[in-house]
C-alpha cells in the first residue's frame, strides 16, 4: 500500500508539474504552447524533400543533365554536410536571438534551393544548390526541434517526436507526386512546385515561432522541490558547449551517432536502387520510398512518447538493436527476392532507426540541461555528417568493389553496436538527472 501511494504521489507531482509549465507557457505566449509545436513540426515537413524524396528525383536529373549517378551521389554527401554543419551556427544565434530572423533566411534558402534545381543545367549548379537548401533545412532543423526542448521541458520525448516525425512523413505527401512524374520532361515543374510550397510555408513559420523568457523554466519550477523528476537538469546545472565536449558521455553519444546516422541514411538514399538491384517490381521500389518516410515518421512519435513514460536509455537501446535485425534481414528479404517482405524490413528498419532524432535531443537535455540545448545538439547533430559520407560516398565505393549485400549488412552491424552502447551511458556529474543506474553518476 505504501508503495502504491507513492506511486500516486508521483504520479500526482507530474500531473501538477506540467500543468505549471502549460499554464506558465499559456501565461508568457497568450495561446497555448502547442501551437509553437505546430508551427515547427509544419516548416519541418516543408523542408523534408531535401532529405526523403532526393532518391526519387536522381534517376531524371541523371539522365536529363548526362551526369552518372555516382556523381550524383556525392549531392546527397554535400546535402548532409551542411545541413549538419549548419546547425551549430544557427544554434547558438538562436539561443541568444531567437528564431524569428534565422528562420525568415531559412525560408529563402530552403524554397530557393529547391525552386533553382528546376533550372540547374549543370553538375556544379546541383551542388551549390543543394547545400544552400541544405543550410535553410539545417535551420529549421535546429530551430523546430529546440522549440519543442524549450517550450515542452516536461514532455521533450513526444514533443520533439512531433516535430522529426513531420520531418519524415511529410514527404510521404510528396514521393507519390514526384515518382508520379520523375521523368526528364515533367520533373522541371516538379521542382519548382515543391520549392514554392517550401518556400511559403516556413515563411509562414517564421512569423510564428517564439522562444520562452529567459527565466521562464526557473519560474515554472518555483515552490516545488519534487515534480515527480521533470526537468530535472534544468533545476541542476545547465552545461556550456565547452563543459559538455570535456565529458566523455558526450563522444559516445557523438560516435553512437555516426553509426546510427549511417544505418539510418543508407536506406534512405538507396532504397530504390537497392530494390531495383535485386530485380524487384517497380511497385516495390515505390513503395519502399512511400512508406517509408511515414514508418519513420509514426516511428518518431511513439517511440518519443515511450521515452517520456519509461526508462529512455531502454528504449534506445531496444530501438537501435532493433533496427539493425531488421536491416539484416532487409538484406534477406531481397537476396530471396520476396518483394512484401522487402517492403516489411524497410518499414520495420526504419521505424526503430529513425527515432534516433528523438532520442539523442532528449538524452542530451536530459544530461546538459535546456538553456544551451540548441547550440549543445547542433554540435552533437553533426555527427550526421559521418552518416551522410557514409550513406553517399562510401558506400558508393563499398556497393562498386563489394556490392550491396555486404554494404547493407555492415549497416545494420553498426545499428547493433549503437544499441549495445547505450548500456555504457550514465549522466555526467552535476547534470541533476535522477539516474535509475545502479552506478552513481559520475
Amino acid at each position: 500500500m505504501a508503495e502504491d501511494g507513492a506511486d500516486g504521489d508521483a504520479a500526482a507531482g507530474e500531473s501538477a508539474g506540467e500543468m505549471d509549465y502549460a499554464a506558465r507557457a499559456a501565461e508568457t505566449l497568450g495561446f497555448s504552447r502547442w501551437w509553437q509545436i505546430a508551427a515547427a513540426a509544419g516548416m519541418m515537413a516543408a523542408v523534408s524533400p531535401y532529405q526523403y524524396v532526393w532518391s526519387s528525383i536522381e534517376q531524371p536529373l541523371s539522365q536529363s543533365l548526362d551526369i552518372a549517378l555516382p556523381a550524383l551521389g556525392a549531392v546527397f554527401s554535400f546535402y548532409v554536410v551542411f545541413q549538419s554543419l549548419s546547425q551549430f551556427p544557427a544554434g547558438k544565434w538562436r539561443d541568444s536571438r531567437g528564431p524569428g530572423a534565422l528562420t525568415f533566411l531559412a525560408a529563402l534558402l530552403a524554397g530557393g534551393g529547391y525552386i533553382g534545381l528546376a533550372y540547374a543545367t549543370s553538375l556544379w549548379q546541383l551542388y551549390l544548390l543543394y547545400s544552400l537548401g541544405a543550410v535553410g533545412v539545417g535551420i529549421v532543423y535546429t530551430v523546430a526541434v529546440n522549440t519543442a526542448v524549450k517550450w515542452f521541458p516536461d514532455r521533450t520525448g513526444l514533443t520533439t517526436g512531433v516535430g522529426t516525425m513531420a520531418f519524415a512523413a511529410g514527404s510521404a505527401l510528396v514521393v507519390p507526386y514526384v515518382r508520379a512524374n520523375a521523368t526528364v520532361a515533367a520533373y522541371g515543374d516538379v521542382l519548382r512546385n515543391i520549392g514554392i510550397g517550401i518556400l511559403v510555408v516556413t515563411l509562414v513559420g517564421s512569423f510564428l515561432l517564439r522562444d520562452p523568457p529567459t527565466d521562464w523554466l526557473d519560474r515554472a519550477g518555483d515552490g516545488d522541490d519534487d515534480d515527480g523528476g521533470l526537468a530535472a537538469s534544468i533545476r541542476g546545472r545547465n552545461y556550456s558547449t565547452r563543459e559538455m565536449l570535456s565529458t566523455w558521455q558526450f563522444w559516445l553519444l557523438y560516435a553512437m551517432f555516426i553509426a546510427m546516422a549511417s544505418a539510418d541514411l543508407l536506406v534512405i538514399a538507396n532504397v530504390v536502387r537497392f530494390a531495383e538491384n535485386f530485380g524487384l517490381a517497380a511497385l516495390i521500389a515505390t513503395l519502399s520510398a512511400t512508406l517509408l518516410p511515414i514508418a519513420a515518421g509514426v516511428s518518431r512519435l511513439i517511440l518519443g512518447e515511450a521515452t517520456d513514460r519509461f526508462d529512455r536509455k531502454r528504449v534506445m537501446a531496444g530501438s537501435f538493436l532493433l533496427a539493425g535485425l531488421f536491416r539484416l534481414g532487409l538484406v534477406a528479404a531481397g537476396e530471396a527476392g520476396n518483394g512484401a517482405v522487402f517492403v516489411a524490413f524497410v518499414l520495420g528498419a526504419m521505424f526503430f532507426s529513425s527515432p534516433l532524432y528523438v532520442f539523442f535531443p532528449s538524452l542530451l537535455a536530459d544530461y546538459y540541461g535546456a538553456a544551451n540545448s540548441s547550440g549543445n545538439y547542433a554540435v552533437l547533430y553533426t555527427a550526421k555528417v559521418g552518416g551522410g559520407v557514409f550513406s553517399g560516398t562510401v558506400a558508393g565505393y563499398l556497393v562498386a568493389t563489394l556490392g550491396w549485400t555486404p554494404t547493407f549488412a555492415l549497416g545494420g552491424a553498426l545499428a547493433v553496436a549503437a544499441g549495445l552502447a547505450v548500456f555504457v551511458l550514465r549522466p555526467p556529474s552535476g547534470s541533476g538527472l535522477r539516474s535509475t543506474d545502479p552506478a552513481a553518476a559520475d
